[in-house]
Formats: structure tokens, C-alpha cells, sequence
């Protein structure tokens, strides 16, 4: 499974800036709204650490990231929901990802046009948020009006008493994922692929001097505090610009640029653990001469689960896994030495996974 976001915000807030640093492309980021047109898709990989350990064990003859799909969409703005900007269609190219990264402008560059003539972050995020309200409530309003209210069959009953639920919380600007559903209801909400079901991660874009301590930035605090209170979310500064350029430079530049700013790590690896965080995803390897792999799975999946996401053929065909756990290998320096120590372990289908597991499975072909 890949993880995938869309990226989303008001024009000229580093949206397109940010999905270029992720993919190490080159979209268009002019400095006037709705530069972009059609969505930017880029794939791109998720450089765990980890794996780049594992591959210096054995030199295999490849080495596979886990991959993250992000979608860039054009700059929304008030009226989006009703087309003003082109929104609308803009909108839907994002129904189908698993998450939202939402940039907040936190910066004071006056340089940058900005759609308003102020910076205010809190304002801007309502502006946003209200945006994708309003178009979830005009889906969610035209699937209860093809609904036969008069019907008594329990789907139905369940399904209308779930459209108004949501139509009552779209008008008092409350998001869905602010909603506690039943399992039995969640299943119906899953299907509308709602925009504000989503889970949301918002950037707060900081002025470059901030980027060694953000807490100097008062925007940021301020939206920190909102964002915590108002919708219990997950916020990560960044300063995209000094990002970029970053993405831009070798390896061992990038390492000495991090040292000379006093970052441990770029601001993009915390986007990726922190998502992948918020999606309760996490990842297990497969580990050999000729590929070492790593697999994102979701937490609380078991073996034989895991082991379809390699091939289906591996559910039905699925013998055991032999799991060796990624600290234990990296101390030991070899699987010889881990099975010396009594470190690999035989499990059945039942067994969960846990983030880091280095896998074998054994199938009957």
C-alpha cells in the first residue's frame, strides 16, 4: 500500500514550493494566484533510515522504498465550494487521498503577494476549512435527497440519520472527523470520501530566520494553540523555502547546510513520520541479497495480511513468517548471528506486526 495526501491552502502560501522540496521536481511556484492549473502528481519515496542500514549490511542488488503519493492542487480561495477560483474542480482531485496537508502562510515576506493584505493565519485556516465544509455539505445534501426517507430497511434508516447528522454539523461549520460515528455508520461515511473526514496536518510556513527555533514565531504559536484547541490536529512548522533549497544540494552538503542552521533533521522528514503517525501506519521490511524492501502496512495488521500486500497469492498460500526484529540485526551485524542467539522467531497468520519487523514468508507455491 502506498500512503497519498493532497496538498491544499490559499495561493501563494508554499504549496507548490513544498511539492517540489518532497518530490525534487520542478513545478511551476510563480508569485500570482492560481499558478497551478491542473493538479501536480508526484511519487515519491520515503527515505527511512532504517532501510538504508539493512542495505549496508549486504549490499543487495536493490534497494525499494516505501513510496508516498502527494497531489498538488491549485490555491483555494473564499467561494471555492461555488467554483470562485476554479475551486470546485480543484477540489475533487483530492477526494480520493488519504490525508490533507494543509500549508498555512506564517511568514511575513511582503514580497510574496498574498490574497490579503495582511498575515493571519487562524483567518486563513477558516477561510479553508470553510471551503471544504460547504462543498461536503452539497454532497452530503445531494445524497440524502435521492434517499427514500419513507423506507424502512435499515440501511436507509442508518444512511439518513447519518446525512442529516452531517448536514446539522456542515451548518455549524463543525468538520466530519469532529464527529463520532458507530462502526456500522462510519462504514457509510467511508464511502462519501468526505474532504473533511480526512485526517488533516497543517504546515505552518515560518519565515526562514525561524527555522532553528520556531517558537520565535509568534504566527506559529498563535496557529499552534488554535489548531490544538479548535480541532485536536497535528501541526508541524516549516520554513519551505530554506527546505528546498536543501532538497536541492547533495547529500553531503545537505548534511553540513542542516549543521550550519542547527537542524538535526529537514523539516520534511517530520511531514512524513508525522503523517504516517497520524494514518497509524507503519512499516516492515523484507530483507535479501537480491532486494531489500520496505512495506508500509497499517497498525494492527496480521502476518498473513502483510503478506498480501506483497502478492494476494501470499494470503492464500501463507505457511508462517520468519521475523527478525530490526535492532536485534543491526547489533548482531548478520541473520546468521540472530538465529545463533535464538533471535528469529517462527509466527502463525495470527501474528500482528509490529513496526520494523524484518520478514521471510514462507508460501506454498
Amino acid at each position: 500500500m502506498s500512503l497519498s495526501a493532497g496538498i491544499i491552502g490559499l495561493p501563494n502560501v508554499g504549496k507548490s514550493t513544498l511539492f517540489n522540496t518532497i518530490t525534487n521536481s520542478s513545478v511551476e511556484a510563480a508569485n500570482y494566484p492560481f499558478a497551478t492549473i491542473q493538479p501536480n502528481v508526484g511519487i515519491v519515496k520515503v527515505m527511512d533510515k532504517r532501510l538504508n542500514k539493512l542495505a549496508n549490511l549486504i549490499h543487495p542488488n536493490k534497494t525499494t522504498y516505501a513510496t508516498c503519493k502527494f497531489v498538488d492542487i491549485a490555491g483555494l480561495v473564499k467561494g471555492a465550494s461555488k467554483g470562485e477560483g476554479l475551486g470546485n474542480q480543484f477540489l475533487s482531485n483530492i477526494r480520493e487521498v488519504d490525508a490533507i496537508c494543509h500549508v498555512v502562510r506564517c511568514f511575513s515576506e511582503k514580497t510574496i503577494t498574498h490574497v490579503y493584505t495582511d498575515v493571519d493565519p487562524i483567518r486563513d485556516v477558516e477561510v479553508i476549512n470553510l471551503e471544504l465544509i460547504f462543498a461536503d455539505l452539497d454532497m452530503v445534501e445531494r445524497r440524502l435527497s435521492k434517499l427514500n426517507i419513507n423506507a424502512q430497511d435499515k440501511y436507509t434508516l442508518i444512511e439518513t440519520k447519518v446525512c442529516k447528522e452531517l448536514i446539522h454539523a456542515f451548518k455549524n461549520n463543525i468538520l466530519a472527523n469532529q464527529i463520532k460515528f458507530t462502526p456500522e455508520e462510519m462504514l457509510i461515511v467511508q464511502n462519501y470520501q468526505l474532504l473533511t473526514m480526512k485526517p488533516m496536518l497543517y504546515i505552518a510556513n515560518i519565515d526562514e530566520d525561524d527555522i532553528a527555533m520556531p517558537m520565535q514565531n509568534e504566527h506559529y504559536n498563535t496557529l499552534k494553540k488554535y489548531i490544538h484547541n479548535q480541532y485536536h490536529a497535528q501541526i508541524i512548522p516549516i520554513a519551505i523555502n530554506i527546505e528546498y533549497e536543501i532538497s536541492l544540494l547533495k547529500e553531503v552538503d545537505k548534511q553540513k547546510f542542516l549543521l550550519d542552521l542547527n537542524i538535526k533533521d529537514p523539516g520534511l522528514d517530520s511531514l512524513i513520520t508525522t503523517t504516517y503517525t497520524m494514518l497509524n501506519l507503519k512499516t516492515f521490511f523484507t530483507f535479501g541479497e537480491d532486494e531489500c524492501k520496505a512495506w508500509t502496512f497499517v497498525n494492527g495488521m496480521n502476518a498473513v495480511e502483510c503478506a498480501g500486500l506483497i502478492h494476494t497469492d501470499f494470503i492464500k498460500g501463507f505457511i508462517r513468517v520468519e521475523v527478525m526484529k530490526y535492532q536485534d540485526l543491526i547489533v548482531s551485524g548478520s541473520e546468521l548471528k540472530v538465529k545463533e542467539q535464538g533471535k528469529l522467531k517462527i509466527e502463525g497468520k495470527n501474528y500482528l506486526m509490529q513496526d520494523g519487523d524484518i520478514c521471510y514468508f514462507r508460501i506454498n507455491k
